[in-house]
């Protein structure tokens, strides 16, 4: 009967680390592929429902079942992402973005490109463009609220 007490506290020690290490959270695919073409996986908010991309062309879409607010590093920027975000991935480069807006001066700005130079990433808004480093974007940001419809829109 000794080693049943003992039996009963290594099942439990093994029922608990098998809880602590099931509540890691891998990386969803579009995340993986976001890393496969260069880009770290902040830039996408945690939750995605579905996504699709064209490896011919780099034509994808990815969907987050809800509008969604995040705030952006480093200069803690109120971002917007759509229910739909759209665009075309390219190693170190996405172009024709649609659906992810950033709010300053007081302004929804609509980002229509991303560009990996070295470690520095670039945004683009239409011709404007402003550089951050890589590094600020290495994990998702949860959503912190459901945004307005309005406020994505042009």
């Amino acid at each position: 009967m000794a080693s049943s007490p003992l039996f009963i506290l290594l099942a439990l020690i093994a029922a608990i680390t098998t809880n602590v290490s099931s509540t890691t959270t891998a990386p969803s695919a579009a995340h993986t592929a976001l890393i496969s073409y260069n880009f770290p996986p902040g830039l996408l908010p945690t939750t995605i429902y579905s996504y699709t991309i064209n490896t011919t062309t780099g034509d994808f879409s990815l969907r987050l079942g809800s509008l969604c607010h995040v705030t952006l590093p480093p200069d803690n920027y109120l971002a917007a992402y759509s229910d739909i975000i759209k665009g075309r991935i390219m190693e170190n480069r996405i172009e024709k973005l649609d659906g992810i807006r950033v709010r300053a001066l007081w302004k929804w700005w609509g980002i229509t490109g991303i560009k990996r130079e070295g470690e520095d990433l670039v945004f683009e808004v239409g011709v404007v463009s402003a550089k951050y480093p890589v590094g600020k974007f290495g994990e998702s940001p949860e959503c912190e609220g459901v945004g307005k419809k309005d406020e994505l829109e042009a």
